[in-house]
């Protein structure tokens, strides 16, 4: 009898045993699942100016290293590195005393050039008619004249012989030649004037070559040389760079090419000056694409000026490629970002569809999606997205 008892025990305890805590039962299984509150919002269609970024260098407006033109020995550096200097400012000396030397060499020949014509040293810029030379040759051709004019009268009275006249006109013509000769002779010694005066001036350019001066206003960026250094023609001296107005150059992708036009406004931003959105206006454009990167390179000046953007900084720039194009946006709180992947949710029919799109960057608290997984006007989740997969019932709250 008490095995009878038992065994009704064993099989209630065993059927006891066969349901597991925790386990969803069948009907439960079949069950579906409660629908996910959520909010909603619209995605709309919004007018912006479409961009695309890319990253250039700030480059300085004017670059010259400045080189001596003639040779010397340098006997002061007026200049160092770092050092800002103005248009005209000098630079740097050289000894002069070589260069002092030549111009008053040059200066004593052209003395004695203008003494042969007649002329004192003050009067290098004159020129004369005539020189002594030519007054005596005239005199000479004057007088000849004369005597040539009696004797042909003489002649005609028979009162000479024909071989007195013919004396008379070959002494005439002795003294035209004469004085066409000091004429020739002058104008021999006003080239030679003039070519005196030309070496008076190239000796004076030599010595205020051994001046130099800054040619614009800017800043050292490299000093040379130093005092004392014997230099020759063009030996570099100091590197000046002109940092105002500075050049934004950038490197646009072939497709975006055609949006690079002079008159363009870039915007840019700098790690140099950190929350400042700055802006620059293309002046010159390259008329061929670089053949190995494929990309046009375009020059801007900047609008603003900044102490803190130097030649060689890096920026992001950022170019306008479409003006008031049409995008569908959603509102940032509808992106739902994990494991590397964002998703949307579309509610259609009480169920939440699932898109992926590519990251976005909010602006305004909008973002653009796109046009091709969404439309102006669907209803997207804003809340309890985490909770949400593709297909899962929805209800608005």
């Amino acid at each position: 009898m008490r095995m009878l008892w038992i065994w009704p025990a064993v099989v209630l305890a065993a059927a006891g045993c066969s349901r597991q805590p925790g386990r969803p039962s069948v009907e439960a299984a079949a069950r579906s699942p409660e629908p996910v509150a959520v909010k909603l919002a619209q995605a709309g269609e919004r007018r912006v100016d479409r961009t695309i970024s890319v990253t250039g260098s700030l480059h300085a407006d004017e670059t010259v290293t400045v080189s001596s033109e003639v040779p010397g020995r340098v006997s002061e550096i007026l200049v160092d590195f770092g050092q800002r200097v103005r248009k005209g400012e000098v630079i740097a000396e050289l000894d002069k005393q070589e260069f002092n030397l030549q111009v008053e060499r040059s200066r004593a020949s052209l003395a004695q050039a203008l003494a042969r014509v007649g002329l004192d040293p003050h009067q290098e810029e004159a020129t004369p008619e005539s020189t002594p030379a030519i007054r005596q040759a005239q005199a000479q051709f004057e007088d000849a004249r004369s005597k040539y004019e009696s004797a042909q009268r003489l002649f005609r009275s028979g009162d000479i012989s024909a071989e007195r006249h013919t004396e008379q006109e070959k002494a005439l013509r002795s003294r035209q030649a004469g004085l066409d000769a000091a004429r020739d002779e002058l104008r021999t010694q006003l080239a030679a004037i003039r070519a005196l005066r030309a070496e008076v001036g190239l000796a004076r350019k030599r010595l205020q070559d051994a001046t130099l001066r800054a040619p614009f206003d800017g800043a050292v960026s490299a000093r040379l040389v130093s005092a004392g250094q014997y230099m020759k023609e063009n030996t570099p001296i100091v590197t000046l760079v002109k940092t105002h107005p500075l050049r934004l150059r950038v490197d646009i992708p072939e497709s975006a090419a055609g949006e690079a036009r002079v008159g363009s406004s870039l915007t840019f931003t700098t790690e140099a000056a950190p929350g400042r959105e700055m802006h620059a206006v293309v002046r010159e454009v390259n008329p061929t694409l670089d053949p190995r990167s494929r990309s046009l390179t375009a020059e801007a000046r900047l609008v603003e000026s900044d102490a803190r953007l130097r030649p060689g900084v890096f920026v992001q720039v950022r170019l306008v490629v479409a003006r008031s194009a049409a995008l569908v946006t959603v509102p940032a709180e509808a992106l739902y970002t994990v494991a590397g992947l964002t998703k949307v949710f579309v509610i259609r029919n009480e169920r939440a569809v699932e898109h992926k799109i590519p990251p976005a960057t909010a602006g305004d608290g909008w973002v653009e999606v796109p046009a091709d997984r969404l439309k102006p006007g669907d209803q997207v989740a804003i809340t309890n997205l985490s909770m949400l997969v593709d297909g899962a019932p929805v209800k608005t709250r």
